[in-house]
């Protein structure tokens, strides 16, 4: 049986990659500037070298890896998005 992320600790993964993205993308901007589900990249919020630097922080932050091939918009494209793809690179 696999385990599975508590909702908590859910939560801090979703914390911790709006933290990231704020002070790294929107400096100065108040946090409610930045919704869950905002297109980061098709809202130019993170361009392309700014999800390069997303990934090494996850890398490191999460002690998780990160494929090449796993570098897609359907994963990085939001928060939310972000934050499941993390989930589960934890969970396995």
């Amino acid at each position: 049986m696999e385990a599975q992320l508590h909702p908590t600790e859910i939560d801090g993964v979703t914390e911790t990659v709006r933290e990231f993205i704020l002070s790294s993308f929107m400096p100065g901007d108040p946090d409610e500037n930045l919704r869950n589900d905002d297109l980061l990249l098709e809202g130019g919020i993170v361009d392309s070298a700014g999800v390069m630097s997303l990934v090494l922080f996850l890398e490191e932050r999460f002690g998780i890896g990160i494929l090449d091939e796993e570098l897609f918009a359907e994963s990085f494209g939001t928060v939310e998005r972000i934050t499941a793809f993390v989930a589960a690179k934890l969970d396995s």
